[in-house]
């Protein structure tokens, strides 16, 4: 943040150079059709569906033009129009509660769980992702989440990048399959980069485009991909994949083997020289008459792209919102359970501190109820702390949903605020009615209502702030240290840790823009001014003792300050929503070596400023370890010498169950364990490179874990040994 900063005062730090990431690409991609993307890696397919569906960053430089059915970006809503998934999992819940084309009063449709079966996402479609705190589903499952995501909506233009990482051959053949006809029966266009397709796979797709270092190298049928090739003078092996050969043929390690001319020596064929040969194929020449002829914008139906944001009534997606938001909110009850547990345990403590406490003897005992007044706000100000670790969760979900325009910011911010209210109500009944008469505060029944008021708004007020202070950091740990130190002067300058006539002039102003001052305030007069026993005297010398006016009327100054504040914090949250973007995306580094082999900029191209690496990022030295004595007897082995004693594992029907999940346990599972894996025995060997195969949700990543003693949950069973001794986690995990 400091380095942007001096940024735009021109000090740059770290040396940059241009460094192009697309150039002179030019394509068309056609409805009703399906089209690969291929290329090796760092080729530039994230970046060209990127550009495709308007999401590039704002930094990169950007030439050249991109239309649909003859439109620009400016002219309509591209995230309404289409959708697109890069690389992203899902990382909150499984919920495709707003996507969804739901009947009324159902949560689903055929549709959905049409996709749902097809994806192979039936058996879990009642449970949550998880993350790192939470088990869920699977690796495979959460990519098969992210492509139902875009299959059940309503979008006719479907962008996938790379959707088969992590996915097993024959899964990711069924969500191609499905894509296929998808796009065939529903007039659909779906453009998917994959890595390294099937045969089966590659088959299904009517169009590819392949793309190296930047360009464009083919794009066409996938029918003519091979005889562009031949006509240059490779050819691809009988038993060798298509996909395979595509991403070979342009690298300059690998593209001497498919050499077939035999009446010319072999040369190597840069990418450049690729794609000018395309355009003079007959594949290139079509697409070249083809990109000179405008498209008439008459001939787009109206219903192709979509001209409007909002889509849904205001009324309508509010009752969705706070639908989604009351879910939400049950599956994190627990959170507030233990709040309330947690308020009932301080306040039972803090009324046994205070138990009983008087003014009525001397002056010496206006700081007491000074003190407990001072603790109430500060528990029930930290009472407001989880907001900030809930915000910071659902953050990266929100983004994701404000940028294809599901709903905006507000509609967010305000079912979220206000289905909190119940559950501050009742934390202030808890804290009131337990901690009141029992420290013996003024027995007025209106003050006692009185301070009820004061405990709820600065819980209120609380929330708001914790819920900015997550939407502006957007990460727990910038939140837990800028966050920390504003509450913290916030603290200082509220008047009850230093007065106000203590504070410095020049601080003045911080005590006043302090919302824990007003409640201080009202708090201490709502209980100095009761008449029970006590002097007026000896109550104005306790409020002129911590410098809080006597007036009667800053009890409902400090309330309506209060109320002022919440709203205002929830409106600068709502603000940090709508322009705040996720943190992160850091820019790639190169090495100065290949900075200086890049080809100069030319044509329409897209640049991004990039990072030179240091000297320490240069390639490691390669180490050799050898013998240093040569063998002068036959029969003697050579080989590496290992500095460690050689192990085996071996594993005989080891078995691991989980707690049945409550979703199952609905459904009528009467089985009280889940087993995950089934009397499973093997054995790894040293010196054999083992391969651990299976289809996504097989247990792979379980098994894993529970041989590398990773499982900290679930009940185990069976024998595992190393090299026949039993193993022992102490000692297992040194040498694993």
């Amino acid at each position: 943040m400091l380095e942007s900063a001096l940024g735009l005062f021109g000090i740059i730090l770290a040396k940059r150079t241009n460094h192009t990431i697309l150039r002179d690409i030019s394509a068309i991609i056609k409805p009703s059709r399906m089209t690969l993307l291929l290329g090796p890696p760092s080729s530039g397919k994230t970046t060209l569906l990127l550009a495709l569906a308007g999401m590039l960053d704002q930094s990169l430089k950007v030439k050249g033009e991109i239309t649909y059915n003859g439109y620009n970006f400016n002219e309509f809503v591209p995230q309404k129009t289409f959708l697109t998934t890069l690389k992203r999992f899902r990382c909150g819940r499984q919920d495709l509660f707003l996507k969804a084309c739901a009947m009324e009063g159902d949560e689903s449709s055929i549709i959905t769980d049409y996709i749902l079966k097809i994806l192979g996402l039936d058996v879990c479609k009642d449970t949550l992702v998880g993350n790192e705190m939470m088990r869920g589903i699977s690796g495979g499952q959460k990519k098969r989440v992210t492509s139902g995501e875009m299959i059940v909506g309503p979008a006719k233009f479907l962008l996938m990048d790379e959707i088969s990482t992590g996915l097993d051959s024959s899964t990711t053949l069924q969500i191609v399959r499905c894509m296929q006809q998808i796009a065939h029966f529903t007039h659909s266009t779906v453009f998917m980069s994959l890595l390294q397709p099937d045969p089966e796979t590659f088959n299904l797709f009517d169009d590819v485009i392949l793309l190296s270092e930047g360009q464009i190298v083919y794009q066409g049928p996938r029918e003519h991909v091979l005889h562009f090739f031949q006509s240059c003078g490779f050819q691809c092996p009988e038993r060798k994949g298509t996909a395979d050969f595509l991403q070979e043929v342009t690298s300059k390690k690998d593209q001497e083997q498919y050499w077939a001319d035999s009446t010319e020596p072999y040369r190597y064929v840069s990418v450049t020289e690729f794609a000018t040969l395309f355009k003079a194929f007959n594949v290139g020449l079509q697409l070249e008459d083809d990109l000179k002829l405008a498209y008439d914008k008459s001939q787009c139906h109206k219903s192709a792209l979509v001209f409007k944001k909002c889509t849904i009534p205001k009324m309508q997606l509010l009752k969705t919102s706070f639908d989604k938001e009351w879910l939400l909110l049950k599956r994190t009850s627990f959170v507030y359970i233990f709040k309330a547990i947690q308020l009932i345990i301080v306040a039972f403590t803090v009324s046994t501190v205070f138990l009983r406490t008087t003014l009525d003897v001397s002056y010496d005992d206006g700081p007491l109820y000074i003190g407990a007044i001072i603790f109430s706000i500060i528990i029930n100000m930290f009472n407001g702390f989880a907001e900030l670790s809930l915000t910071i969760a659902r953050l990266p979900v929100f983004y994701k949903h404000r940028d294809l325009l599901f709903y905006p910011a507000w509609a967010f911010t305000l079912p979220s605020c206000l289905l909190r209210i119940p559950i501050s109500v009742v934390e202030s009944v808890i804290w009131t009615v337990t901690v009141y008469y029992t420290i013996g505060y003024a027995p007025e029944t209106s003050r006692f209502f009185k301070q009820m008021l004061m405990i709820f708004l600065i819980q209120q007020m609380a929330s708001g702030v914790f819920r900015l202070i997550g939407g502006v950091c957007r990460s727990m740990i910038v939140a837990h240290t800028g966050g920390a130190l504003v509450l913290f002067i916030v603290f200082l300058l509220s008047g009850f840790i230093l007065p106000l006539d203590e504070i410095p002039k020049w601080w003045n102003w911080g005590h006043w823009i302090s919302p824990l001052s007003y409640g201080f305030k009202a708090m201490t007069i709502n209980e100095m001014l009761s008449p029970r026993g006590r002097t007026i005297l000896l109550c104005v010398a306790v409020l002129d003792n911590v410098d809080v006016d006597s007036e009667s009327y800053w009890y409902w100054i400090g309330a309506a300050c209060l109320l002022g504040f919440t709203i205002l914090f929830n409106i600068l949250f709502t603000f940090s929503l709508m322009y705040l973007n996720p943190l992160g995306k850091p820019q790639a580094i190169i090495s100065e070596e290949a900075a200086k082999e890049q080809e100069p900029n030319q044509g329409d191209q897209i640049t991004m400023s990039k990072r030179h690496s240091s000297s320490n990022t240069r390639e490691l030295e390669k180490q050799q370890v050898s013998s240093q004595h040569s063998p002068k007897k036959t029969g003697i082995k050579r080989g590496m010498i290992l500095p460690f004693l050689p192990l085996s594992m071996s594993f005989d029907k080891v078995n691991y169950y989980v707690d049945m999940p409550k979703e199952m346990k609905s459904q009528g599972v009467t089985e009280h364990r889940l087993q995950l894996l089934r009397e499973v025995t093997g054995v790894f060997r040293p010196g054999v490179l083992t391969a651990l195969m299976g289809v996504s949700g097989a247990g792979k990543t379980t098994l894993m874990d529970v041989l590398a003693g990773r499982k900290t949950g679930g009940y185990i069973e069976g024998d595992i040994r190393i090299s026949g001794f039993p193993e022992k986690q102490e000692t297992f995990a040194r040498i694993q």
